[in-house]
């Protein structure tokens, strides 16, 4: 469909549904926003000609207090603003409603290859031996996070869904009815969620969500494979981090990730439940009456009870028996049903999603401290100890720690959680939690520290069964990256683990913290290096590499377009499985709705499958390789020049609302690892400081460096280079448009005052003219008028998101100005900046 239909579609069905609902809602009677709804437009307009014309939000809402909202005190003032905060809060609920309404008739026009056009192609090219093969072990897994810009409340989440099926199906009274509910319904925890609460919220997705969709997913594609033997389960798998993600998050404990595996497994046993009775509706045949009921009561059971819980066996053992009888005496009536149930017992089994668990290679530095020095190794510290030394102690000594109390808080709790994972495998089966993460990995010790652990937990090192996976995430790890996992290969006792782990080695690399490290082109180009050399190690060891990719919403945390990342990748990249997690507001945005994820679960694996089976092999020549190393070199050297600045840290901290994250009721785990009185960057998380950048509509991390690297190579008169590096090598294409995104969800002029700024105004005009460099750059050599320009839906609906916040970044960045200069209401200033994040967070869907 050309580019003007999409858009006709688009408006029919979002821009002009968006404003017949967005009508009712600014008349509804909400209790004390009388009016504001009527309001709002005009805020929407003064804000906009005020902030093109040069006024600062200061200016801009005391003219509209003064000459059209008629209000002269200041605490009425603030009164007013929260007021409008909690409006266009409600209007990004409505919003998101009516776009993902939409979603199904906007996807019948999009160009996105789906599993039905990926089986089109593959009878015409006739590879259907060649993709059978590689579907039969093909998997994408997507993990699911607990970051903290997720955080509708399941009221909130059911509010959506309902909105969404009403507006589907026009119910205009219905539809009223509802947004008065939600006119009336808190958006926001009142406190801040434990990190169970964070696991059950994501867990209303697994539940109400992913359980029908990938069963859905998995018949169509066994239906027309055209393989009657088809039976990879594991072809989508889901993975789970809320409550076994500890990496700078205190409040995960080893009871906690107890609670969230029963979580799971116990809402699993519900969906089978569910199932089952619905079946045995249908199955009202007398010999299988006894093997249903039984089932039926054993899974009731396991509803009530965390320790009463059946075996993968307990319950697939009798739909299979059951099976068996349908066919030999009642016609095989309703097979395709008891089927369709048996497919999904094998592909969650006990489990549903697996609970990953990962920490930072630090706090198992001063773990493993603890121990030698208890158990009598070392007096102090560890450098006591050579590196030869220490490896032997690792993987040779015994050490029991199943019956040892250490002082050290952090290696009592490491401790506890390692000696209860076993359990956690008896319960949820070993797919319920068989991988430990560790972050900032840099040498091989990350990995032997918990290997070292496992053992002195009492693990039988020939049947460990754990995938250990370090998270390669800064410059440096990355770099040390292929040293580290040759090292490790050679040594014959972890050789033998990966043996017995079916020779597969996961290695996680972290886009978040390596934009955060490196900047943007830098970090991804050197990924995808990194990503290269590892397969082929891997490869020389005939060791399976499975790349686990840390990516989060923003193209500047690896985001954007997933597709067309994946799509990028050349044959030097193994491409045994995909495996991402899935961050924040994305989970609801992007895999939220059931034709949401079934359509991106599609474009992962089409752009796995894809890869080497059609059309043009993905090969980027050594003229562009050199020329992108001089693009990142270049780009790293601004960016780097922009970290190292005095005022980069200070800026941050004072200009920024980075310092209100950690106030807001938004996520449990803290904004900044560590305890260091002194903001460093290396502590900060990539959450906070990326979606800082992205409140100050500045989005910083997402280009910065560009326009400085195209422009000094067009200098050296290599722009039609870039141009055909842009049109020829998918990998640079993707990252260009995904900054391109960034670029066009930055609106400097809402922070234009600061120009002006006596200790600021000069960091700010570097911010300001880096923009412009790189937006005028990434046009030209796309050869584009406007941003986004071959991406009109995404663009239009940034647009509209865009100017519903607008008020709220206006408000924002009014009460940041109020509180620079202390007023009797600092207080009620600091809630407005904490209550405008969550509106602006959830408006951009992929801000942080």
């Amino acid at each position: 469909m050309h580019q003007s239909e999409r858009l006709e579609e688009f408006k029919k069905s979002v821009y002009n549904k968006f404003n017949i609902y967005n009508s009712l809602f600014l008349n509804l009677p909400y209790q004390n926003i009388e009016n504001v709804g009527m309001l709002i437009p005009l805020l929407l307009n003064h804000a906009d000609q005020g902030l093109k014309s040069g006024k600062n939000p200061e200016e801009i809402l005391d003219l509209f207090f003064r000459d059209y909202a008629k209000i002269d005190s200041e605490r009425d003032r603030i009164d007013f603003m929260f007021r409008i905060i909690q409006y266009v809060e409600r209007q990004v609920v409505l919003y998101d409603s009516v776009e993902d309404a939409a979603f199904p008739k906007l996807q019948k026009h999009s160009n996105s290859l789906t599993i039905r056009d990926y089986f089109q192609l593959v009878d015409k090219n006739k590879k259907w031996e060649k993709v059978s093969d590689k579907l039969s072990t093909f998997s994408a897994r997507i993990v699911l996070t607990a970051h903290p810009t997720q955080f509708y409340t399941p009221a909130v989440l059911d509010i959506i869904g309902n909105l969404r099926n009403l507006i589907l199906e026009d119910k205009v009274n219905e539809i009223d009815l509802v947004l008065q509910q939600l006119g009336l319904t808190s958006l926001i925890n009142a406190k801040k969620p434990t990190p169970l609460d964070e696991a059950k919220n994501i867990i209303y997705f697994l539940r109400d969500v992913y359980y029908k969709a990938i069963g859905d997913l998995y018949a169509y594609i066994k239906d027309n494979v055209g393989d009657v033997e088809f039976n990879n389960h594991n072809i989508m798998k889901l993975g789970f981090w809320p409550g076994g993600d500890r990496d700078g998050n205190p409040y995960v404990t080893s009871g906690i990730t107890k609670d969230v595996a029963d979580e799971l497994r116990i809402t699993l046993m519900k969906c089978y439940y569910g199932d089952l009775k619905n079946l045995q509706q249908k199955l009202t045949f007398r010999d299988l009456q006894d093997e249903l009921s039984i089932l039926r009561s054993g899974l009731y059971k396991t509803m009530f009870d965390a320790d009463n819980y059946l075996g993968y066996e307990d319950i697939l053992g009798p739909l299979q028996k059951v099976r068996t009888i349908l066919v030999d005496k009642y016609h095989s009536l309703y097979l395709k049903d008891l089927d369709h149930m048996i497919d999904k017992v094998k592909i969650f089994k006990t489990h549903f999603a697996t609970l990953d668990i990962r920490q930072d290679h630090s706090v198992h530095y001063k773990v493993i401290e603890e121990i030698l020095r208890v158990n009598g190794y070392i007096q102090e510290n560890l450098e006591e100890l050579t590196k030869e030394e220490l490896i032997d102690v690792l993987l040779t000594k015994d050490i029991d720690l199943q019956n040892q109390t250490l002082e050290l808080d952090i290696a009592q709790e490491t401790i506890q959680n390692i000696l209860q994972l076993r359990n956690i495998q008896e319960k949820n089966g070993e797919e319920g939690c068989n991988r430990y993460i560790i972050s900032n990995s840099e040498d091989i010790f990350s990995v032997l520290f918990v290997f070292g652990l496992f053992r002195w937990c009492g693990w039988d090192e020939k049947k460990l069964t754990f995938d250990i996976i370090p998270l390669f995430e800064t410059m440096v790890g990355m770099e040390n990256s292929s040293g580290t996992m040759e090292e490790l290969f050679n040594i014959p006792m972890y050789r033998a683990h990966l043996e017995n782990r079916e020779l597969k080695q996961t290695i996680m690399l972290g886009f978040s913290d390596g934009t955060k490290d490196g900047g943007y082109v830098k970090a991804n180009w050197e990924i995808f290096k990194t990503k290269e050399r590892l397969s082929t190690i891997c490869d020389e060891r005939n060791i399976k590499a499975i790349f686990f990719d840390g990516r989060g919403g923003p193209p500047a945390r690896g985001g954007g377009k997933t597709h067309r990342f994946y799509a990028a990748q050349t044959k030097d990249i193994a491409n045994n499985e995909i495996q991402l997690t899935i961050q924040g507001q994305t989970i609801t945005s992007t895999y939220g709705t059931k034709e949401q994820f079934i359509h991106n679960s599609e474009q992962l694996l089409t752009a796995g499958l894809s890869n080497n089976l059609f059309g043009k092999e993905n090969v980027i020549s050594s003229d562009s390789r050199e020329l992108l190393e001089q693009l990142s070199d270049l780009s790293f050297k601004k960016y780097d020049a922009l970290k190292n600045h005095d005022k980069f840290i200070p800026y941050l901290e004072n200009k920024s609302t980075l310092k209100y994250y950690q106030k807001a009721n938004i996520g449990s785990r803290p904004g900044k690892r560590g305890h260091k009185k002194k903001l460093e960057l290396s502590d900060l998380r990539a959450i906070s400081f990326v979606g800082s950048w992205s409140q100050l509509k500045q989005n910083v991390p997402g280009y910065f460096g560009i326009g400085t690297a195209i422009k000094t190579l067009k200098e050296q008169g290599r722009l039609e280079d870039l141009k055909q590096l842009f049109q020829e090598v998918p990998l640079f294409k993707a990252l260009m448009m995904n900054s391109m995104m960034s670029l066009a969800k930055c609106y400097f002029e809402l922070t234009s005052y600061m120009k002006n700024d006596e200790e600021y105004g000069e960091f700010w005009t570097i911010l300001y003219e880096e923009y412009l460099l790189s937006k005028e750059m990434l046009l030209l050599i796309s050869d584009s008028k406007i941003l986004m320009e071959k991406e009109p839906i995404s663009r239009e609906s940034v647009k509209i998101r865009e100017n519903i916040v607008l008020p709220l970044l206006v408000i924002q960045q009014y009460a940041l100005q109020k509180m620079s200069k202390t007023t009797e209401f600092n207080d009620l200033y600091e809630k407005i900046v904490i209550r405008s994040l969550y509106g602006n967070i959830n408006a951009s869907r992929n801000s942080a």
